[in-house]
């Protein structure tokens, strides 16, 4: 029986209200107008896909909520005003309400005719039921069944929970399933406090710049700030460039220190005014991104961290140090489940693309670890509330920088009719300045056939007041190290 991680009861708590809201979004442009009969096949194979699934809450203390299929959906949206490329994400920034993970459905395909001949898809997703890496392959297995008509997963998929024959028909569970899966969760949380324990005791007081690892067994994913480290208020998981660590191992780290968060001056807090978001969409040659970097001794995922920082600072932000948080994908197997870690670098204006790589490197190779290092299966002994708390706001740095890594062969076309760009990104539907997170600009990065593809996006409307503007300070940054961008 799939249950739910503790970053997916992350995600579920802000959809209930407690944290950032969350969607992920996937936007592809075609050469040409889609078939309808092309989409509607494809949303057919959403529906049994991995996506379609819902979640149910155990009736048992300390049993995680499980994972059970559901292929009610919400209906193809064919839109028939022709788009103007530079409104595609404003029409995007629509498709992220109604989604339910708890009672179906979570997720939306929508299409809509562009000026240019073309064709705009979006695939917008609850996070609960995925991360940005978990769509990818949703989609690359919708894609599979919707063209060649065959029902099996494309090869190197995971099967959807539908298809697992141990997922009960009973929308309650199997109550003595979950009295074993509470009874696991109470004994790690026993255990791994017992430990917590034992090397506080074994490692007391230790001073200041002293590693306070625990060994490798000990609990994972911890936040500096004694709450359980978890992307609340992020988006996307991201793949680190080779040239920066290692992928095989990789797992939430900390660097020293968050550093202090900057208050807007036009900041109307606790307001429930929607807070105005900016978004644009680049695109960058492959081979001269690369160049740039490796001029700079840095790689494509450094000078992307880089680029974005020095965007936040263009826009007057006031500290000298910007706290990144980056997003790792550390599944082992494709999935579409949230499997993800978060790290976090600081960065200085000094710092250039090979000091950031540097900064990085080191960043992946540690773990962040809570004072005493609680196991983060405490957080389903809790109630909600309680583990917002503790959990709330762990994975918010200044700055996101999502790298979401290269998009595979099966996502360049929609049966016959060739693609032109994708962009991912997380949109934040019903935000509002009370519940803003403390990102202020959120960059998500992708490699398509020969170009990178960045999204940008602002949470900050008191120094970037529209996409316009986004656009033009990240054209100005980018111009200082010679990086060729325009819009996609």
């Amino acid at each position: 029986m799939r249950r739910l991680s503790v970053i997916d009861g992350i995600f579920l708590r802000t959809h209930q209200g407690m944290g950032t809201p969350i969607a992920l979004q996937g936007l592809w442009r075609t050469a040409d107008v889609v078939d309808p009969a092309q989409l509607r096949r494809l949303h057919e194979a959403l529906c049994a896909g991995p996506l379609g699934r819902r979640v149910v809450r155990p009736r048992v203390p300390g049993a995680r909520a499980r994972w059970q299929s559901n292929i009610r959906a919400h209906p193809l949206g064919l839109g028939a005003v022709v788009l103007h490329p530079g409104e595609i994400l404003s029409w995007a920034d629509a498709l992220g309400t109604d989604l339910d993970p708890r009672r179906g459905p979570g997720w939306r395909l929508s299409a809509a005719p562009l000026t240019d001949g073309g064709t705009i898809i979006a695939l917008t997703c609850s996070h609960v039921l995925a991360d940005a890496r978990g769509l990818i392959i949703a989609v690359e297995q919708a894609l599979w069944v919707s063209t060649r008509g065959d029902s099996h997963p494309a090869p190197g998929t995971t099967p959807s929970p539908a298809d697992d024959p141990s997922t009960p028909a009973d929308p309650h569970g199997d109550p003595e399933s979950d009295w074993a899966d509470a009874g696991e969760t109470w004994a790690t949380v026993l255990s791994g406090t017992t430990r917590a324990f034992r090397n506080w005791v074994r490692w007391p007081d230790l001073p200041a710049g002293a590693d306070n690892s625990r060994p490798a067994e000990a609990d994972r994913t911890r936040s500096a700030d004694g709450r359980i480290a978890g992307p609340a208020g992020l988006a996307e998981t991201g793949t680190p460039d080779s040239g920066d660590v290692e992928p095989a191992g990789m797992r939430e780290a900390g660097s020293a220190g968050r550093g202090p968060v900057s208050r807007d001056p036009a900041d109307p807090s606790g307001s429930s005014v929607e807070l105005p978001v900016s978004g644009v969409v680049l695109r960058c040659p492959t081979v001269d991104w690369e160049r740039i970097a490796a001029s700079r001794g840095g790689t494509a995922n450094s000078l992307f961290i880089w680029l974005v920082a020095n965007i936040l600072w263009a826009a007057g932000f006031p500290e000298r140090r910007i706290v990144a948080s980056l997003p790792v994908d550390t599944r082992d197997e494709p999935r579409i489940d949230n499997d993800l870690a978060m790290t976090e670098i600081v960065v200085d204006p000094t710092d250039g693309p090979a000091d950031i790589r540097g900064k990085s490197r080191a960043a992946y190779e540690r773990r962040m670890s809570s004072p005493g290092g609680l196991p983060e299966e405490f957080l389903y002994l809790v109630p909600d509330r309680v583990a917002y708390l503790l959990s709330r706001g762990a994975g918010e740095r200044d700055i996101l920088c999502s790298n979401i890594g290269v998009i595979p062969p099966a996502l360049h076309a929609l049966g016959p009719h060739d693609c032109t760009g994708v962009a991912t990104r997380a949109i934040h539907p019903g935000l509002t300045y009370a519940g803003r997170p403390r990102t202020r600009i959120s960059g998500y990065l992708c490699r398509f056939r020969d170009d990178y593809l960045l999204t940008l996006m602002s949470l900050d409307p008191a120094r970037v007041s529209d996409s316009t503007g986004l656009h033009r300070l990240a054209e100005r940054t980018a111009g200082r190290v010679g990086l060729p961008i325009g819009p996609w």
